[in-house]
């Protein structure tokens, strides 16, 4: 009879216990992944979400909403502009650090990393040094020398604060360009040959032996038809193998991802196949400047929505094909798009004729679009087998 009685209330207590589990108190809230930012969601699979920061939107006292989505919706900040060498050295010798400084310290406080944007590219160089090699007062050894002090400068500066450097930028031409055929582009190449990019890695090593060093591109995103003569990924694939094969110190390979809604663009599986063949070498890899641009026809500009919708769904599409290939191979480390807003896009100045535009997650009023919550559905029903948590790389030496 005792035991009878013990069985029974026993039952009970368990009965109740479950009742009791099953019916939340008035004061708890059920777990709601939809409430939940992008730098939350990411961290579920170890991926840093990312944007680009305009400082002086972030500078802004009459835009406190553009500092809130920085803090709150990103684990890891690239400056848009501030780190390029004609806003670094804008006069020989004399350093403007004040704006790069300061994004370096604002991610400190918000506990978020910082792509280093860019040590050598052709564009956005200072006045004196152009100017320098076109008169002739810098020759190719001089400006050689140049190039080395400035990767070192500042490399050395943010040395043990920059996680992931973009070292070298946009070396490799288009299909399009004269001539046709694939080759080494730009400023640097014409004077100092291809042979300029293994310098810079190396450089850069010398001066930060704890950064991630990547070469970083557009139109990257997936292997093309098989034509090596017209395949700008087989390209930078052949060229980082080969600076691998010469134990050049790359550490990874950044697709920047800027696409417009009027190209056929690539489907998951074939962005997924690049990230995993440069994975193969050994490399990490991240997109680095996602946006999406549409053209601004009449109809869009003037609210149409019959032409602004199909617009906003593909846009989203494209997003979500970008990340989706990116949680699928976890030596994609990071995921940043280049400016989260409308108000604050690069793409309207330059992408005006025809106007373009319609490019970010949020719009011009910070309210976040369809792009935005497919982003946040990827990031929240991703999961094992096929997505696993991120790597983690050692930078080579």
């Amino acid at each position: 009879m005792m035991l009878r009685r013990w069985m029974a209330a026993g039952l009970v207590a368990v009965a109740t216990a479950g009742v009791l589990n099953a019916v939340p108190a008035a004061a708890e809230r059920p777990y709601d992944p939809t409430a939940q930012s992008l730098r939350a969601l990411g961290q579920r699979h170890g991926l840093y979400v990312g944007t680009a920061v305009d400082m002086a939107a972030l500078a802004d006292p009459a835009e406190p909403r553009y500092r809130e989505i920085v803090r709150d919706e990103f684990s890891t900040v690239t400056a848009e502009n501030v780190m390029k060498w004609e806003s670094l050295e804008p006069t020989r010798g004399t350093y403007d650090w004040s704006a790069a400084d300061e994004l370096v310290a604002t991610a400190r406080r918000n506990g978020q990393k910082v792509r280093g944007h860019v040590l050598v590219w052709h564009s956005q160089l200072p006045k004196w040094l152009t100017d320098g090699v076109a008169d002739g007062s810098i020759d190719n050894t001089e400006l050689r020398s140049i190039l080395r002090k400035h990767i070192t400068t500042v490399a050395s500066r943010y040395r043990g604060r920059i996680w992931q450097w973009d070292v070298v930028n946009e070396a490799v031409s288009d299909p399009w360009d004269t001539p046709s055929t694939l080759h080494y582009k730009g400023f640097w190449a014409e004077h100092l040959g291809p042979g300029y990019v293994a310098d810079a890695f190396r450089w850069a090593r010398a001066a930060d032996p704890t950064a991630l060093l990547f070469y970083n591109d557009y139109n990257i995103e997936a292997f093309g038809s098989g034509d090596p003569a017209n395949d700008k990924t087989q390209f930078v694939y052949d060229m980082v193998k080969g600076l691998l094969a010469r134990g050049v110190p790359i550490d990874g390979v950044g697709s920047q991802g800027h696409l417009g809604t009027q190209y056929g663009n690539y489907d998951t599986l074939q962005v997924a196949d690049a990230l995993h063949r440069f994975a193969g070498l050994g490399l990490s890899t991240a997109f680095t400047e996602v946006d999406v641009r549409s053209r601004l026809t009449d109809g869009v500009q003037a609210g149409d929505s019959e032409e602004i919708n199909p617009r906003l769904q593909a846009s989203a599409a494209n997003f979500h094909v970008l990340l989706q290939a990116c949680l699928a191979e976890p030596r994609c480390l990071s995921f940043t798009v280049w400016g989260f807003t409308d108000r604050h896009s690069w793409v309207p100045g330059t992408f005006d004729d025809p106007p373009q535009g319609l490019a970010t997650i949020y719009d011009e009023n910070y309210q976040p679009k369809r792009a935005y919550q497919v982003m946040k559905a990827d990031l929240i029903y991703a999961g094992p087998p096929y997505v696993r948590m991120r790597a983690t790389p050692k930078p080579r030496r």
